[in-house]
């Protein structure tokens, strides 16, 4: 697939043409069963944007949030936000109403594009007006159809003047990306359309997309990995989407993904466990190409996943502030040079157009090749910064340079290896114990056949060594004993190792609706189950 160099990829600009070269061909499809071509998806959008310019948006309104599930809908709700300018921000509808209307007032938004059937499911109530997008239905006029159509159909250069696009810029703000919250209250991360372009192009190159490509599109857009690779990527490179509402459907996935014959799965550890055990193997047979990100990807789960569907998961890795994609590893069959673009165990290279650097933590200095430091990231796709926090921007950002908060090492080829989060770390008895390496050799004891997320490792304050580990864990024949015992034979030292009573069993392991382990539910939940023992 050809692309042009960055700097001229523009997004609004790749759309109008993709839909334009994907006229009478599909493009963007979902488990509802809508299925529209290139012509009629940028049809519907501008007929949508007509009404909301006359019903609904005011001049001055430059944030405009949507909130609704992976969908054809969410797809026109955000180009139509882009057609007109304005800056969309996708909510996270697995949050409370409280995070939500403080995500709503740093962004001083009016309205929220939603639906009364979305609605139903969920239990929010948000300080703005809600549009309810099928209300719409009625209200489009036969001037606004045919309006629509012909707008649809004008020279592409005529239509970027009459919509505008001539007049953005690549810095300009495309979006707000808050983060999960996984740590804290959830930050807004701005990103233009020079930050998403630049990522959305690198996929284009380094997977190597041709029109035959279906993606499923099951990642929320509230999401950074969802909103540039399952909308994005996909509306300005030249492949289909399939999208169905929750990741968390594996029987519908699986339909969808057999329907559409869709080739390449964007998801998580944590779904892809629950494909392996429900989806028939028939139904992914199209598929070529399956990243996995968000949370260390195990080799068992590789194993198991490719010896059912004959693809093997590769990783990748990415921040929101990166929007997303920093590294991936390239599966053989869309590598150009076989045997280049894979190494197990690490994160892969980094994408065209990204720089990486490792930084000691505490002096800055420069970090030897296979020596673990402080992730730096440099690109076109690093954010402009955090909204209204100027502060935490300049403590994460230094010459254009990144700080990840990851500790990684590089090898001698360039090959990214993840070695732990630095929130994720506890001091104890002066030595810097990682919560991830815990909980690997945990699960790898623990998994059962259906590959369950089994295990959490968080640390509260401890008066003697500083801090003191905890593990939740889902139900279990294990003793604590017994997984003492493990830790102790895998050769961790002692002071890793968590003590017998600090092991708790709970139904489920906290995920947040990105399929990340929410850190600040695990943590909650322990200090919990230790203060009802009378242990803390």
């Amino acid at each position: 697939m050809n692309v042009a160099d960055p700097s001229e990829f523009f997004l609004p600009r790749a759309f109008l043409r993709g839909c334009r070269r994907f006229r009478k061909i599909s493009k963007v499809a979902d488990s509802t069963g809508v299925d529209l071509t290139g012509s009629q998806l940028l049809t519907r959008a501008l007929v949508l944007r007509r009404i909301l310019l006359r019903e609904v948006l005011q001049p001055d309104e430059k944030f405009v949030a949507v909130l609704l599930p992976p969908s054809v809908a969410a797809v026109v709700a955000n180009v139509v936000m882009t057609l007109m300018g304005r800056v969309v921000v996708n909510l996270n509808y697995t949050s409370s109403s409280e995070t939500l209307n403080y995500c709503l007032r740093e962004c001083k938004i009016r309205h929220v594009l939603t639906s009364h059937r979305f609605l139903e499911k969920l239990d929010v109530k948000l300080d703005a007006e809600l549009v309810h997008l099928e209300d719409f239905k009625d209200r489009a006029t036969l001037w606004d159809k045919a309006a629509g159509w012909i707008e649809a159909h004008l020279p592409l250069k005529v239509l970027e003047r009459r919509l505008g696009i001539d007049r953005l810029k690549p810095d300009d703000l495309l979006t707000v990306i808050f983060t999960s919250g996984s740590t804290g209250r959830p930050k807004g991360v701005m990103l233009s359309y020079r930050n998403i372009g630049a990522n959305a192009q690198a996929i284009g190159e380094v997977v190597q997309l041709s029109t035959s490509d279906v993606l499923l599109g099951i990642l929320p857009m509230f999401h950074c990995f969802g909103y540039t690779v399952s909308l994005w990527s996909v509306l300005a490179l030249d492949i289909k989407a399939a999208y169905h509402y929750s990741p968390l459907e594996a029987q519908q996935i699986g339909k969808l993904c057999h329907k559409h014959n869709v080739t390449i799965m964007l998801s998580t550890p944590t779904f892809l466990r629950s494909y392996l055990k429900r989806i028939p193997a028939e139904q992914l047979s199209a598929l070529d190409v399956v990243v996995a990100g968000a949370e260390k990807l195990p080799s068992d789960l590789c194993e198991a996943f490719e010896q059912k569907f004959g693809v093997r998961p590769v990783e990748g890795y990415g921040a929101t502030e990166t929007a997303p994609l920093v590294s991936v590893n390239v599966p053989p069959s869309r590598t150009r040079q076989p045997g280049q673009g894979l190494k197990e165990g690490t994160v892969g290279r980094p994408v065209p157009g990204v720089t990486v650097r490792v930084l000691d933590p505490e002096s800055d200095a420069e970090m030897p090749v296979d020596e673990p430091g402080m992730l730096w990231v440099k690109g076109d796709n690093v954010m402009l910064g955090y909204l209204n926090q100027p502060e935490l921007t300049a403590e994460v950002i230094r010459d254009g340079w990144y700080k990840t908060g990851d500790l990684a090492k590089v090898d001698g080829e360039g090959f990214i290896t993840i070695t732990g989060r630095q929130s994720r770390f506890s001091k104890i008895g002066g030595e810097m114990v990682p919560h991830g390496r815990v909980e690997e050799l945990l699960q790898q004891f623990l998994e059962d056949e259906e590959h369950h997320l089994a295990v959490a490792v968080t640390a509260v304050p401890d008066a003697r060594k500083g801090e003191r580990l905890l593990v939740l864990h889902t139900p279990t024949d294990k003793s604590p004993d017994a997984m003492v015992k493990q830790l102790s034979e895998a050769g961790l030292p002692n002071l890793w190792i968590p003590s017998t009573d600090s092991f708790f069993e709970v139904e489920a392991i906290p995920i947040l609706g990105t399929g990340k382990l929410d850190l600040q539910g695990v943590k909650r939940v322990a200090t919990e189950r230790l203060q009802a023992a009378g242990k803390s």
